[in-house]
Parts: C-alpha cells; sequence; structure tokens
C-alpha cells in the first residue's frame, strides 16, 4: 500500500473508533455515514466555527491531532 493510502486507511480506522466510542456506532454504520455525519459528532464534541461549519482543515487538524 502506499503512503498516502495508508495513511488514509490508518486515520479512517481512528476515526471508525472514535464513532463508536462517541455515538456507538459499528464499523458498516461508519462507513455508510456522510462526511458531513462524521463531522456533526466531531462538531458537537469540540469548539464549534463562528458560523457553525466544520471545514476539510478542521477535519485534518484532528486527524493529526489524534495521530499524535
Amino acid at each position: 500500500m502506499s503512503a498516502p493510502a495508508a495513511r488514509f486507511a490508518d486515520a479512517a480506522v481512528r476515526l471508525c473508533g472514535k464513532c463508536a466510542l462517541m455515538v456507538g456506532w459499528r464499523p458498516d454504520e461508519f462507513w455508510l455515514a456522510t462526511p458531513a455525519e462524521v463531522a456533526a459528532i466531531f462538531t458537537a464534541t469540540h469548539e464549534p466555527q463562528a458560523n457553525g461549519s466544520v471545514t476539510r482543515d478542521d477535519i485534518k487538524r484532528m486527524m493529526e491531532q489524534d495521530h499524535g
């Protein structure tokens, strides 16, 4: 697996695990969810942006914080 694909897979596994812990999703529920639904979970647990939206940069930052 190439490095970017491996990083995506690792990040997806971490996001799946966080969704399981936060809202009790099983893997199939995570994979069927839209990016907006996943972002809504993280928005609810982090300080929202002034306009209430989550940007790609926000998700990238959260993934990098979790990668630590």
